[in-house]
């Protein structure tokens, strides 16, 4: 598994590609929340904690769950987002955070964490096109 992270360059986003369908079947939906509660379980320790409102562990669990509807949707799942939240708009959504280029990195790093779980129970080439797309994204939602 690749986990390298994509430089960030203020003036080019490459292109992003949803994950491949197939990571979601793998993983099934129950499987991406667990994903996402590691993953925010991560960012509460993480070094951008402060981007986060002052919330309690139970708020960030909320949050978690509302990013797995994100993510289950994204890689071909219900529309949980969209029934739950409305259109995604994740930048305007994100526009009131500070996101710099080094909290991507933090952000990264503990998505990196939390998929490692993953690695030998989902296809490598799936589990690459889910970090191909979060890395990607991750450049689109810097806006500081």
């Amino acid at each position: 598994m690749n986990y390298s992270i994509l430089a960030h360059n203020a003036s080019y986003v490459p292109p992003v590609h949803k994950p491949n369908p197939t990571f979601l079947t793998q993983v099934t939906e129950q499987g991406m929340r667990d994903l996402l509660s590691r993953f925010y379980a991560c960012l509460d320790k993480s070094a951008i904690r402060n981007i986060f409102p002052a919330i309690d562990g139970k708020e960030m669990e909320e949050a978690a769950q509302t990013s797995a509807d994100f993510f289950i949707q994204i890689c071909g799942g219900p529309a949980y987002f969209n029934q739950r939240h409305g259109m995604p708009k994740m930048r305007q959504r994100h526009a009131p955070f500070s996101i710099t280029a080094e909290g991507r990195l933090h952000w990264l790093i503990c998505f990196e964490e939390a998929l490692h779980p993953l690695e030998s129970s989902v296809n490598e080439e799936d589990l690459q096109s889910f970090w191909n797309y979060i890395n990607i994204f991750s450049i689109m939602m810097i806006n500081r």
